[in-house]
């Protein structure tokens, strides 16, 4: 199981509003584990809407997508979404990485 902090899910559900769609239609956040990266992982984040066989989480009014084999390495993460003058964006704490790379969007298991 995925963990959506509140801060993440909000900010989420803005800017599918700003792109002119809403939770509502069945739209929500993708999660994706991809190959690649400098540590040979990274990290998918897209809106858009369910596909058939993934698993759906709903946090805060935000409906998150995980397909099957993303959802075991992402098992336990939490996304969180920080807001700060040096450093703004969606973040994820992954305790099945074993390391990560610099800029956190990369990680290896």
């Amino acid at each position: 199981m995925i963990t959506v902090t509140e801060n993440a899910a909000q900010k989420a559900i803005g800017l599918i509003e700003r792109e002119g769609h809403s939770a509502e239609e069945g739209f929500g956040l993708r999660m994706k584990v991809v190959g690649g990266g400098c540590s040979g992982f990274q990290y998918d984040l897209a809106f858009g809407e369910s596909k058939g066989n993934d698993k759906v989480f709903e946090f805060h009014g935000l409906k998150v997508f995980v397909d099957p084999r993303s959802t075991l390495y992402l098992a336990g993460s939490t996304l969180d979404y920080q807001d700060g003058l040096m450093d703004s964006g969606f973040k994820i704490t992954n305790p099945n990485a074993k390391t990560e790379c610099g800029c956190g969007e990369s990680f290896s298991v």
